[in-house]
């Protein structure tokens, strides 16, 4: 098997574990929050992270993967940068209401795409923009309804959106400039995002629900459904990152809100949630937006990856011709053959994105 159908099976298979574990938590945590009263999302979140962690040291103590330290500065703003995205998008939701609050999710995709046009000089072309704005259309169809502004609400959506932004292009970036795995990423970053979020969880669960977290009643379907959401949060965590590092953060998000569509649908079929005739409409026009999105991102990666072979072999026939350039040449040849020409790949989830 070619390395290209490795990387395409490898970017399949994160899609899909990103897929199956979001939509998983959403129906634990719905169950959790709706159902049973606990409603201390950003304490929930910060709990998921620790659990990650003491995973993922359990998976490093028995081999499964190799510890990396890099740089402790990047790792440590990433790590709060990150848990402060999180607070902010739960402020977000109490501040705003329901409809306002989709349109600050949905608000991450453009933001995103103009962040990496300015800083990282990162083309997209206008297929791609054309798919992202069907994509946007159907979501907005589909989950915003009122739309009530306050300045507060405001503020916060704004620095929701540039922090959770900023935290996802870091998160593709680190992984390429450091040449870590989303695996070593995450478990290194863990303990700052869980630190910055059980310290300040409790305060912004009581200034949301005006209920403490320490007085709730746990019963013992409360702790069931709760270790259970820690449980899937560590499937949902690996899979940001690494659907993030294996694609981009504006693939990552397009997911997202694929995976809200599905919810939709899920909470109408098995739930019997509320549904109408825009929220039916929405869905399609964004499963269409995706479908698109995917093609397009498909055949750019396809032409760009037939671009870099027909440049390389003209070097490597002039390398044959002259001894003297195949000698010096020739260790370069080799690494890039052995990975080191870095593969051009198709254009991550705190838990509380799905709150």
């Amino acid at each position: 098997m070619s390395e290209g159908q490795k990387f395409q099976l490898g970017t399949i298979g994160a899609l899909s574990l990103s897929v199956v574990s979001s939509v998983s938590i959403v129906i634990c945590n719905k169950a959790l929050i709706s159902t049973l009263g606990f409603t201390f999302a950003t304490t929930l979140t910060s709990w998921h992270l620790l659990v990650t962690f003491c995973s993922l040291h359990v998976a490093l103590w028995m081999k499964m993967f190799e510890h990396k330290p890099f740089d402790p500065r990047a790792v440590m703003g990433f790590g709060i940068l990150n848990g402060i995205s999180i607070g902010l998008l739960n402020l977000s939701l109490g501040f705003n209401s329901v409809g306002f609050y989709q349109m600050t999710k949905l608000a991450i995709i453009p933001c995103t795409v103009l962040l990496e046009t300015l800083f990282f000089r990162k083309m997209f072309s206008r297929k791609i923009q054309f798919s992202l704005t069907i994509l946007l259309l159907g979501v907005g169809i589909a989950t915003v309804t009122d739309l009530q502004l306050n300045m507060l609400g405001s503020v916060l959506s704004l620095l929701a959106v540039i922090t959770t932004c900023v935290a996802q292009i870091m998160t593709n970036t680190i992984q390429k400039k450091f040449k870590v795995s989303s695996t070593q990423l995450l478990y290194q970053s863990c303990p700052y995002q869980a630190i910055t979020l059980f310290v300040t969880g409790p305060f912004l669960d009581g200034l949301l629900t005006n209920q403490n977290v320490f007085a709730f009643k746990y019963t013992s379907q409360v702790v069931f459904f709760i270790v259970l959401s820690c449980l899937i949060s560590v499937s949902v965590n690996f899979s940001t990152f690494l659907v993030i590092g294996k694609t981009s953060p504006v693939t990552y998000q397009v997911l997202g809100h694929l995976k809200t569509c599905l919810v939709l649908a899920f909470g109408y079929v098995l739930l019997k949630d509320p549904f109408n005739w825009r929220n039916i409409l929405g869905i399609m026009v964004a499963v269409i937006g995706m479908v698109v999105y995917s093609y397009f991102c498909s055949i750019e990666t396809q032409q760009k990856a037939s671009e870099t072979s027909s440049t390389q072999l003209p070097q490597m026939k002039e390398s044959e011709k002259d001894p003297l350039i195949a000698v010096e040449n020739g260790s370069g040849v080799l690494s890039d053959g052995g990975g080191g020409v870095q593969k051009t790949a198709a254009p991550v989830w705190n838990s509380n994105k799905e709150f």
